[in-house]
């Protein structure tokens, strides 16, 4: 779903994604079983995940309180607002200054949790061809990047494991995108005064694929890995004297952006540069199709 619309209609916010949605507001699955995905329910408290989204029928359920629905039924009971107010959240234009939850970590499941079984170096002909799609070079995804073999629901399966401060994994393959624990960001220190900071990995990755002549130690990075990280990033981001960030141009991303600016002028938006997409890889991305369009004109 695009998110740069100027007005969302309601037809139009039903049809986004419900797991992106949850995830750009800070909420992740505790487990996952085929298309069902369960949550901490983001609206109570509680220590055993009862709250569902189907991803195929894009719909949830939140089985403590007995009530389901799309997105906008969810927006109205997450936020207690109005239709459009909710909508206009989804447009950036609506300010709702509710906290996230402090939700407990889920323990007793472990047969339901993603386990890392072994990382390797980066290897298979499917993930190096995603890679290529993502127009990542190889040489530089091996360097910040490990193959994760990782079991689910008692399958195995394999992925692009970037690795967080805590150790942890966020994976991503042609078909899943997920998390292990423990859920945390990302920093490279190599002593520089000025920091780049992005949502997720592939943005990370793009801008060292755009930039491949400057050294790597040009200027420090720091990856969410979530928006509802920054705080944590922020003792990092404010070491330095110019941060860059390369945030989503969805109304999330650009609420961040919009309220770090406001809070000191070494924050730098470089959005700016993809302000026709989605993120720095969509844009990166569209570069390559541009220019196989050009050459196709020029050839035919």
């Amino acid at each position: 779903m695009d998110f740069r619309k100027q007005k969302l209609s309601i037809a139009e916010a039903k049809e986004m994604d419900m797991v992106q949605y949850l995830s750009s507001i800070g909420h992740e699955p505790s487990k996952i079983r085929n298309n069902d995905y369960w949550y901490l329910s983001p609206l109570r408290q509680e220590k055993t995940p009862s709250f569902k989204v189907n991803q195929k029928l894009n719909r949830w359920y939140d089985h403590g309180l007995g009530t389901g629905g799309n997105i906008i039924d969810f927006g109205i009971a997450h936020y207690g607002c109005s239709v459009g107010e909710f909508l206009k959240k989804l447009n950036g234009g609506f300010s709702f200054q509710k906290p996230f939850k402090n939700r407990s970590k889920i323990e007793n499941q472990p047969e339901h949790q993603l386990k890392i079984s072994k990382d390797v170096e980066l290897n298979s002909h499917a993930l190096i061809r995603y890679l290529k799609q993502r127009k990542i070079p190889v040489e530089i995804a091996t360097q910040y990047c490990r193959e994760v073999r990782y079991e689910l629901n008692a399958k195995n399966y394999y992925g692009i494991g970037f690795k967080n401060d805590s150790d942890g994994f966020e994976i991503r393959n042609p078909y899943f995108k997920a998390s292990s624990s423990p859920k945390d960001l990302t920093t490279i220190k190599n002593g520089s005064d000025e920091v780049a900071v992005f949502e997720g990995f592939m943005d990370f990755l793009s801008l060292r694929a755009l930039h491949q002549n400057l050294p790597g130690n040009s200027q420090d990075f720091v990856v969410l890995n979530s928006v509802s990280l920054f705080e944590r990033a922020r003792p990092f981001m404010e070491e330095h004297q110019v941060v860059r960030l390369y945030l989503d141009r969805d109304a999330t991303g650009q609420n961040l952006t919009q309220r770090a600016l406001s809070m000191s002028t070494k924050y730098i938006d470089k959005s700016t540069l993809y302000k026709n997409h989605k993120d720095l890889n969509d844009w990166l991305v569209g570069i390559g199709k541009q220019q196989k369009t050009r050459l196709g004109s020029k050839l035919s």
